[in-house]
C-alpha cells in the first residue's frame, strides 16, 4: 500500500470520527433523562445509538474503500488483509447513563499491523490521531506521553470487564494500590488509553478487553512516545487480550503489579 493511499486512508478516518461524533452528540443530548438503559447481559448496555453510529461509518468507509473488510463491535463483519476495527460507542454504559465520556474509535489494520487510528472524544469534541510513524496528535496539534517514572505519582486507569471473574480484577487493583499509584476507573478503555496517549493519565490496564477498544488508542499511544504490550499477539484481533500501556519508564513496575506482560 502507498503512501498516498495510507494518506487517504488516515484523513478519511478523522473526517468520518468527527462526522459520527456529530450524530452520536446529538442522540446523547436529545435522550430523555428519564430513560431507562437497556442490556446485553449483566452490566453490559445496549443503545439505538450504537448501531446506528456504526452503519454510519461503515457506510461511509465502504464507500471510499469498498476493497477493505470492515469490522464493528455491534454488527460484525469479517478481517481481510486490509480492515477497519470500529467501536461506535466506547462508553455506552456512560452514555446509556447520561453521563458525557464516551468515545468513538477507528483504526485501520494492514497485514496485522495497526498503522491508523482515530479516537473522538464526542462531548470534549477531542480528536486523537496518529498515522504510523507520523507522531501522535490532539486537534491537530503534537501530544507525549507524561514520562512519569515513580509509581507513588502515577495514576492509572484499570478497566474491567465480566468476561473474567472478580477476582483477579481485585489483585490488579491492590498491586497498585500498594506500589501507590492512584488507581481510577471512568469507563471508557478508548479514552484511557488516549489519556495516557497526551499525559493526562500514566498508564492504562485490563486483564481482557477487545480490538475494537483498543487498537486505535495504542498506535496513539506508540506515536506519542509511549509504551505498550503486544495487544496483536496471539489472535488478539479476534479473541481480544490484555492490555497495557503506559509510559516507557514505568513498563516494568506496571507489569509486575498487573501480571500482564510484553507478549500476552
Amino acid at each position: 500500500m502507498s503512501a498516498n493511499d495510507l494518506d487517504l486512508r488516515f484523513a478519511a478516518a478523522c473526517a468520518i470520527a468527527r462526522e459520527a461524533g456529530v450524530l452520536a452528540r446529538k442522540r446523547f443530548l436529545e435522550r430523555p433523562r428519564s430513560q431507562r438503559p437497556d442490556f446485553k447481559g449483566p452490566q453490559d448496555f445496549l443503545t439505538a445509538t450504537d448501531a446506528e453510529v456504526e452503519e454510519l461509518i461503515r457506510t461511509r468507509l465502504g464507500a471510499l474503500f469498498p476493497d477493505d473488510s470492515f469490522f464493528g463491535e455491534e454488527g460484525g463483519g469479517s478481517f481481510g488483509r486490509d480492515v477497519w476495527v470500529v467501536d461506535p460507542i466506547d462508553g455506552t454504559a456512560n452514555f446509556a447513563r447520561g453521563i458525557p465520556h464516551f468515545a468513538i474509535s477507528i483504526a485501520f489494520v494492514r497485514d496485522g499491523r495497526t498503522e491508523i487510528g482515530a479516537v473522538y472524544n464526542v462531548m470534549q469534541d477531542e480528536l486523537y490521531s496518529a498515522q504510523r510513524g507520523r507522531g501522535a496528535h490532539l486537534n491537530g496539534d503534537p501530544i507525549r506521553v507524561s514520562g512519569l517514572a515513580d509509581m507513588r505519582q502515577a495514576t492509572v486507569e484499570a478497566g474491567w470487564s465480566s468476561r473474567l471473574p472478580t477476582e483477579p480484577y481485585i489483585a490488579v487493583v491492590e498491586n497498585l494500590k500498594k506500589g501507590g499509584a492512584n488507581v481510577r476507573r471512568a469507563g471508557s478503555g478508548t479514552l484511557g488509553l488516549a489519556y495516557v496517549a497526551d499525559g493526562r493519565i500514566d498508564g492504562y490496564c485490563e486483564l481482557h478487553i477487545n480490538s475494537w477498544d483498543v487498537l486505535a488508542g495504542l498506535l496513539i499511544i506508540e506515536e506519542a512516545g509511549g509504551w505498550t504490550n503486544d495487544f496483536l499477539a496471539k489472535d488478539g484481533l479476534r479473541k481480544g487480550n490484555p492490555v497495557l500501556a503506559c509510559t516507557p519508564e514505568l513498563a516494568g513496575t506496571l507489569m509486575d503489579a498487573t501480571g500482564i506482560a510484553k507478549e500476552p
